[in-house]
């Protein structure tokens, strides 16, 4: 998928101070190879290079999930997400670390995933080498409490008003955005 990649670079955001700040996280180099790890503390104020996963969660409908961040959250605070995911721990996969945020931020368990592509970004001092998912789960949902406050099924064209007020994370805004327009995506795999 190495050609399959583009950098995108994120407007600053809020960043709260990070509620796990030991956990071990995947540090990778410029061209997405694992060097090493670090705490997930030392990763957001050193701004190193690291992995996260974006899922997004289909229900039979076509309609996209929406979730609403908690204040607590280290990153976008407060703002609607356009995915479930998020950072690679270390000596995890992409497609591992995919499977365990599901779990933790919707209970979601058993779903076979549809990988789309890979990305580079740089956003809030942060840079990522981010995988994207897509999965289909009826719900109902068990929401993880100190990450996700609420969330609702939305149609693609309420997204997009959503995505026009400001208040998705822009991260995902750029992967919904990519997803739907198929620009450079690779074709699609399932992951059982």
């Amino acid at each position: 998928m190495a050609d399959n990649t583009r950098e995108i670079v994120f407007p600053e955001a809020g960043v709260n101070p990070d509620l796990s700040p030991h956990e071990l996280v995947a540090i990778v180099d410029e061209h997405n190879s694992v060097v090493g790890s670090a705490t997930r503390a030392d990763m957001r104020r050193k701004g190193l290079i690291h992995r996260a996963t974006y899922i997004m969660v289909f229900n039979s409908g076509g309609l996209l999930f929406v979730q609403n961040r908690t204040m607590t959250k280290d990153i976008f605070p407060g703002y609607r997400d356009l995915c479930a995911g998020g950072v690679v721990l270390a000596g995890e996969s992409y497609e591992e670390s995919a499977r365990r945020e599901l779990e933790e931020e919707l209970g979601i368990r058993g779903v076979q995933f549809t990988l789309h592509f890979d990305f580079y970004g740089e956003y809030a001092g942060q840079k990522v080498w981010g995988r994207v998912f897509s999965c289909i789960s009826d719900g109902p949902f068990i929401l993880q409490p100190e990450e996700v406050s609420g969330g609702s099924f939305y149609d693609l064209e309420r997204v997009k008003t959503l995505v026009s007020t400001g208040a998705c994370t822009p991260d995902s805004v750029y992967v919904f955005q990519r997803h739907r327009t198929g620009a450079g995506a690779s074709p699609e795999e399932i992951i059982e």
